[in-house]
């Protein structure tokens, strides 16, 4: 997460709005020296994964990076990551990767390969369930929203191709939004449920002014009209992510003794 401090808040606001007491520990590579985040609260409120790799944890999120048109192997802290991906499969129980991150867990834990779009995917787009039955869902609408920014995508047909993974939701407009591995060990959201009203604004906003090509986030504006302020149509799905993981994923079936 390249902005580190506003990612934070949106997450833990998220997982912090349930009847469970939740432990915090963030990490960050020790390998890239982040740019957008000062120095200071890296050292303060930051451990590495050298610091946290004799600990055990009941959950983790990965969160993802403007890195995806990068091969993997291009990403300074790839190997880094690789390590930490399989650190994960020993000492944590359930995880969740966030867009970039869920890709790059696809491919590292399951071959699934990426694919650079030739346009962004940037806005807010309707889902239909797959499996409405899964508990991560439950609660969910048959239609719901969720905002999406990334530049490459994973495509449904090579998820299902791998019979350890399923697909949870689906855009007709950009592809898979959730899936999930059948052992409940990872999960994939290729969106951002998390971000706040402004968020996509913010990214539209610093890109024109920085002179790039970049077309106004579909289905966010009203009449697509960037002078208007966007309407939220994600929150309760977005909050419902990670209640659902919480409850049914990591305080329900973590046992005592990890």
């Amino acid at each position: 997460m390249p902005k580190k401090i506003e990612t934070e808040t949106q997450l833990l606001r998220l997982i912090g709005n349930t009847p469970l007491q939740v432990d915090i520990t963030l990490v960050h590579p020790q390998s890239y020296l982040s740019t957008h985040t000062p120095l200071e609260h890296l050292k303060t409120f930051y451990k590495t994964f050298e610091q946290i790799q004799s600990e055990k944890f009941d959950g983790m999120i990965f969160t993802g990076a403007p890195v995806e048109k990068l091969d993997y192997h291009q990403v300074a802290y790839w190997d880094e990551l690789k390590m930490l991906m399989d650190w994960s499969l020993e000492n944590v129980f359930s995880s969740i990767h966030i867009c970039w991150g869920a890709q790059a867990a696809l491919y590292h834990h399951y071959g699934v390969p990426k694919h650079n779009l030739d346009e962004k995917c940037f806005g807010v787009f309707e889902n239909r369930l797959i499996k409405p039955s899964s508990p991560l869902v439950r609660g969910f609408n048959d239609v719901s929203m969720m905002p999406h920014s990334r530049h490459s995508e994973t495509r449904y047909e090579d998820i299902v191709a791998n019979q350890k993974l399923e697909v949870i939701s689906y855009s007709d407009e950009c592809g898979v939004s959730i899936a999930k591995s059948i052992d409940s060990k990872h999960f994939f959201v290729f969106g951002h449920p998390e971000y706040d009203r402004d968020t996509l604004k913010l990214e539209y906003d610093r890109d024109v002014e920085r002179g790039l090509d970049i077309k106004v986030p579909v289905h966010y504006y009203p009449d697509d009209d960037p002078t208007k302020t966007p309407v939220v149509s994600w929150r309760a799905e977005g909050q419902l992510i990670y209640t659902n993981w919480l409850n049914y994923y990591v305080y329900q079936t973590t046992p005592y003794d990890l």
